[in-house]
């Protein structure tokens, strides 16, 4: 069994920056690809940032520039650092990381943390 627990989420100002974590822990042999995903009241989950296990990312268009993903191997964490943050970044984030196990890969997800950016 795997857990994926995030933190950092919370309200900030338009223009602020938060720094979200997600630790993941249990039966894990190694990681593969981690990323970030939010979903905003009535839209669908979509992603924001992902990164492989050599550290190649890929980031949504919308956070280009303001939104940095990393990752720590030898703690088993995924962060996102968010800059600029505006109003439309209010969304619960959630990390998911393909882990490998003692036969197979599995993809796992956090339960989310509540970014609220104000106006």
């Amino acid at each position: 069994q795997v857990q994926l627990v995030e933190s950092g989420g919370g309200l900030v100002q338009a223009g602020g920056s938060l720094r979200l974590s997600c630790v993941a822990s249990g039966s894990i042999f190694s990681i593969n690809a981690m990323g970030w995903y939010r979903q905003a009241p009535g839209k669908q989950r979509e992603l924001v940032a992902v990164i492989t296990s050599g550290g190649n990312t890929n980031y949504a268009d919308s956070v280009k520039g303001r939104f940095t993903i990393s990752r720590d191997n030898a703690k088993n964490t995924v962060y996102l650092q968010m800059n600029s943050l505006k109003p439309e970044d209010t969304a619960v984030y959630s990390c998911n990381a393909n882990i490998q196990g003692s036969f197979y890969a599995k993809t796992w997800w956090g339960q989310g943390t509540q970014v609220t950016v104000s106006t």
